[in-house]
């Protein structure tokens, strides 16, 4: 390829990459919305915040570290989530002073079937591919999550 055609190429990816991405998080966005809020009367924020807590994330200074939101806001939310008895604190065993976040079984179940409703409105999305392109696709999803 010579290096005209590689910059062709390259400006070509970056105006898929635009015109293909951002529409497709709002769509995911929405679906999440309407199947949290509607569903189950969870709002987005408390959906990722079960998500990250799941994940690791056990403090509200962590969780507004990750969300890049104040910890009033977190810490709002999270008095939400455990008034709702989706999460609950305890004491870090090892740093008294230390309050650790953790799912409840309830909490836990809800992420599941948000989850699992999102995985099968994603299947419906992709079932139209034949083989070979969902093959294509998640070798460059693939490629493109070790470039990030």
């Amino acid at each position: 390829m010579t290096p005209n055609e590689s910059a062709s190429a390259l400006q070509n990816l970056v105006e898929v990459f635009w015109e293909t991405v951002p529409p497709l998080w709002r769509e995911i966005h929405a679906h999440l919305h309407a199947v949290a809020a509607e569903e189950y009367d969870v709002t987005v924020e408390q959906f990722h915040i079960l998500r990250h807590i799941r994940q690791g994330s056990a403090s509200v200074s962590e969780l507004a570290k990750q969300k890049r939101i104040s910890r009033p806001a977190v810490s709002q939310i999270v008095e939400t989530l455990v008034q709702r008895g989706l999460i609950q604190r305890k004491v870090n065993p090892q740093d008294r002073r230390q309050i650790v976040l953790e799912l409840t079984e309830s909490g836990n179940a809800l992420l599941d079937a948000i989850s699992q409703r999102t995985r099968h409105w994603t299947m419906q999305l992709f079932a139209p591919l034949t083989s070979e392109e969902m093959q294509q696709i998640t070798h460059s999803l693939e490629r493109l999550k070790k470039l990030l």
